[in-house]
């Protein structure tokens, strides 16, 4: 596997290719991401137990959801099971995947542990669970966990953005998949930049946008009916723009259209 280097300008190419990626199955990746968000949803009900089997797990359902971008491009069809194909594979990547879903878990809870530090999560829990309207100091601790969340996730993202793939499709060992997806994002972070910032302003500006507009015309609970589609339309196609920062960091026989 041979870890290439490409121009700061391919991080808009990725998101381009993630468009064409989904336009082959839309209602293939719609399913597989509506599925993990329930899955997601329901395993918060389990305290601790359901959250850090979600976290475990991560690994595996990225593996399998980069499967089903290739099952896309070969135009077979997409199956829900696709989740599973890594935990499927020989016992020494299942072994390796499950390690890797530890790795992550505990990174994770790290960085939560962190940020119990930096912010007053005591003040916060309460005022964004009541119905009363949002305090300045609750927005700043809001600010505070987003700003510190996304600064603290940056090396645990360069981490786990390719080790499932190098695990799985590469036949790397734990600590050499982890080194050499931190490498490939290092080395491309120019493209990785700039196409982090496009889907910062995709997912997150559109929106605000889009429920600005509905409140300055007093329609503000029928911007969710919107927001909710379109976001969940654009994190889907995210989620398939991976396959293409996949197939320009490391060699591969496959070539994805722009």
């Amino acid at each position: 596997m041979k870890l290439n280097t490409v121009a700061p300008k391919e991080g808009y190419t990725w998101i381009r290719q993630g468009i064409w990626l989904f336009k082959q199955n839309p209602l293939g990746f719609l399913m597989l991401v509506f599925m993990y968000v329930f899955a997601a949803q329901l395993a918060v009900i389990v305290p601790v137990i359901g959250v850090f089997a979600v976290l475990i797990l991560t690994p595996a359902l990225s593996v399998g959801f980069l499967t089903a971008c290739r099952q896309a491009i070969l135009k077979e069809r997409i199956r829900p099971t696709v989740y599973v194909i890594a935990l499927q594979s020989s016992s020494i990547i299942r072994k390796r995947i499950l390690q890797l879903g530890l790795v992550y878990a505990t990174l994770i809870l790290v960085l939560s542990f962190i940020l119990s530090l930096i912010i007053d999560f005591e003040l916060l829990v309460p005022l964004l669970t009541s119905d009363k309207a949002i305090s300045p100091e609750a927005l700043r601790q809001i600010y505070l966990v987003l700003f510190f969340g996304g600064l603290l996730y940056i090396p645990i993202g360069m981490l786990m953005w390719f080790s499932p793939a190098l695990v799985a499709w590469a036949d790397m060992s734990v600590a050499q998949a982890l080194f050499s997806s931190c490498l490939a994002c290092w080395t491309n972070r120019g493209a990785f930049f700039l196409y982090l910032a496009i889907w910062g302003a995709i997912l997150i500006a559109i929106p605000l946008t889009i429920g600005m507009i509905f409140d300055a015309i007093n329609l503000g609970q029928v911007a969710t009916y919107i927001v909710a589609p379109i976001s969940m339309a654009g994190l889907t196609v995210m989620y398939c723009s991976f396959f293409a920062t996949w197939k320009a960091c490391f060699t591969d026989d496959e070539v994805l259209p722009i």
